[in-house]
């Protein structure tokens, strides 16, 4: 992008520490200091406007983890090749179930940053858009689908350890496969990809994708539905999901 150009080549975007890139640590400080206001200031607004305060929210958590992702990969970048091009085998962590590698391994990705020039991976501020309007067009269907899953099967204080049990069954075998593919097809759409990069994303990466879910999620449904009230329930999901989204930025991103 033309206007964040100034960025990358400033003063700002450089390593820290000697491994901490500074301009993505920069706006993951001022994310995380938005999420704070946020969080003191919720009950009110969820008060006033549920939905939008449920779009907002999701928004903004999905920049936070999109931002982890790309500090992950700056970090990455710094530390495995050492100053001579030598690779540092002990630090590199691959998602090996995906089946190609990243573009973060790609030459022509190390041509322009990295330890030849100093300089960090460009922060790439059109992918944390594509996640923060991600997760803001996302959040109604999530918070109408846990409306419908707190009607279709109703707890009380005598029982609801079955009906969360329901909940998080009907949940990831509805819901989540679902998702995983409206997630791959809206950010490939969303990159400028047509239909058959769509096809190639969703052979790709939504079988690894689905079976991590499976991994992850319903252990945490669970807790969600069980103990979170419904207010809460999206930020819980949203919060816990910073890790998620992250790994699915960083799925994404994979060529």
């Amino acid at each position: 992008m033309a206007w964040d150009a100034p960025l990358q080549t400033s003063a700002v975007n450089r390593y820290i520490l000697g491994r901490i890139p500074l301009l993505h640590t920069l706006i993951l400080l001022i994310e995380m200091a938005l999420a704070a206001r946020l969080t003191a200031r919720f009950n009110a607004s969820y008060e006033e406007r549920p939905l939008v305060t449920m779009m907002v929210t999701n928004a903004l958590l999905g920049g936070i983890a999109d931002t982890v992702a790309q500090v992950i990969t700056a970090f990455r970048h710094r530390v495995v090749r050492k100053p001579g091009g030598a690779k540092d085998e002990t630090v590199t962590v691959e998602i090996r179930e995906l089946g190609r590698k990243s573009q973060y391994y790609e030459k022509d990705s190390l041509s322009d940053f990295g330890p030849t020039t100093g300089l960090p991976p460009a922060f790439d501020f059109e992918r944390l858009t594509r996640f923060m309007g991600y997760g803001f067009c996302i959040a109604p269907v999530q918070f109408r689908w846990f409306k419908l899953l707190e009607r279709l099967f109703p707890m009380s204080k005598t029982s609801s350890f079955g009906p969360a049990l329901k909940r998080v069954a009907f949940d990831q075998i509805v819901f989540a496969p679902v998702g995983v593919a409206v997630f791959f097809t809206a950010m490939t759409v969303a990159e400028g990809g047509g239909r058959r990069a769509v096809s190639n994303k969703l052979r790709d990466m939504y079988v690894p994708t689905l079976k991590a879910n499976y991994v992850v999620w319903p252990a945490v449904q669970l807790i969600n539905f069980r103990l979170m009230p419904v207010q809460y329930q999206l930020p819980f999901v949203s919060t816990v999901g910073i890790a998620w989204t992250a790994y699915l930025s960083l799925t994404n991103s994979t060529d």
